[in-house]
């Protein structure tokens, strides 16, 4: 089974930014909003809100990375493709589809690793997580669950890091001695590279230039 990572946060707090040091052999990128890159790299990029394109193509993804930013906005489009319709059952869709999205890549190859990006809400404890639609979203699924790693942005002193510990007041987590500090900089490559040292993935991109 391919490894989760969960990443969430603010507007503007680094997470589309933390890709930056990706090559273009290493991630592909699935971007659901559409909107470009904030760095001059140039990545392999498929722009799509589909439900049905994302899963029949991420089999076909030779990358040993992917990252599907933002996230959030696959629950948010069909939320607004379906604002007039009435009742529950939408809710109940939209948990499927997205569950069901998580479920596919899950089951992609053990040396796959999938990025899930997305924005975060706070529940009325207090409790910072991955913003969905609402409550009645939130009733049918916890998605930090159905992910090993899970990170959220931080910016401290005008720089931009990843938490990798909870907090008590949010859903991050990672596993112990994967990381080295509570705040890590916020580059997706390093992370990538921590998660495949730490479960011993070898990362077929880099294996073949080697």
């Amino acid at each position: 089974m391919a490894i989760l990572c969960m990443i969430y946060g603010q507007s503007g707090t680094g997470k589309s930014t933390s890709l930056r040091n990706f090559e273009p052999k290493d991630v592909s990128i699935i971007n659901v909003s559409g909107k470009p890159l904030p760095f001059r790299q140039k990545l392999p990029t498929a722009n799509t809100d589909s439900y049905t394109q994302i899963i029949m193509g991420l089999p076909k993804i030779e990358t040993p990375s992917i990252v599907i930013d933002d996230a959030t906005y696959l629950m948010v489009n069909e939320f607004m493709r379906n604002a007039k319709v009435t009742g529950y059952q939408k809710y109940t869709d939209m948990a499927y589809n997205f569950n069901n999205l998580i479920d596919v890549a899950a089951k992609l190859p053990d040396d796959k690793i999938v990025y899930f990006i997305g924005h975060s809400d706070q529940a009325d404890d207090g409790r910072e997580h991955f913003k969905t639609i609402g409550k009645m979203l939130d009733n049918y699924v916890t998605l930090e669950g159905k992910f090993a790693i899970v990170l959220k942005t931080l910016v401290k002193d005008g720089q931009y890091y990843f938490s990798t510990q909870n907090s008590g007041q949010d859903t991050v987590k990672s596993p112990m001695g994967m990381f080295d500090a509570a705040a890590i900089p916020n580059d997706l490559k390093a992370v990538d590279e921590a998660i495949r040292a730490y479960y011993g993935i070898n990362n077929e991109s880099e294996d073949n230039n080697a």
